[in-house]
């Protein structure tokens, strides 16, 4: 099966050489949106394109990281199911956060890329070697990435940003071949 995803050549020789990723939560994962129910439970949506394109990411040996400003227990269990192994959760100040899991993975920033769609993500950005945001993040963050996807925040944004470091990496055809049934790409 020939691929019928592509990327600008510049895009990705930026992705080279990518081994850790990392998202923020709300406007990336989810839509952004907080619902809350009559109890006062803060409800997330997820989108299972978002879910597969991590697990393809850790088949690819590229290690996805969560770095949020929220808790939430339904946010915990969705990460858990999705087997992300580091993660930091109720952390406004998410450069330090993000510098802890490059220092336990034993990786430096010029491996890592980074998703984010307002201020608070910007250090985390700014410092990775590749910077991606949905089209709904703030102005200033949609300034310094390099690639805004095509997809909205909780709608296959992040499975674009998976995909892109899946082509950069050489892995996506493979992967791609093994899900139609084929051993070869």
């Amino acid at each position: 099966m020939t691929p019928a995803l592509a990327f600008p050549a510049e895009l990705l020789l930026r992705a080279q050489g990518v081994r850790v990723a990392f998202f923020d939560v709300d406007g990336v994962l989810t839509d952004g949106g907080l619902y809350f129910s009559e109890s006062g439970e803060t409800l997330k949506r997820f989108h299972t394109l978002d879910g597969h394109g991590l697990k393809l990411l850790q088949r690819a040996g590229i290690e996805p990281v969560i770095v949020t400003g929220r808790d939430s227990a339904p946010l915990r269990r969705r990460i858990e199911a999705l087997g992300i192994a580091h993660a930091h959760y109720g952390t406004e100040d998410k450069h330090p956060a993000a510098e802890a899991s490059l220092r336990t993975l034993g990786l430096g920033w010029h491996q890592a890329a980074a998703m984010g769609d307002d201020w608070p993500d910007l250090p985390v950005m700014r410092a990775s070697a590749l910077a991606v945001a949905p089209p709904g993040a703030h102005i200033e963050v949609r300034a310094i990435a390099h690639h805004v996807t095509g997809a909205r925040g909780g709608e296959g944004a992040a499975r674009e940003f998976c995909d892109l470091l899946l082509v950069a990496s050489g892995g996506y055809a493979t992967q791609l071949a093994l899900a139609a049934g084929r051993t070869t790409p």
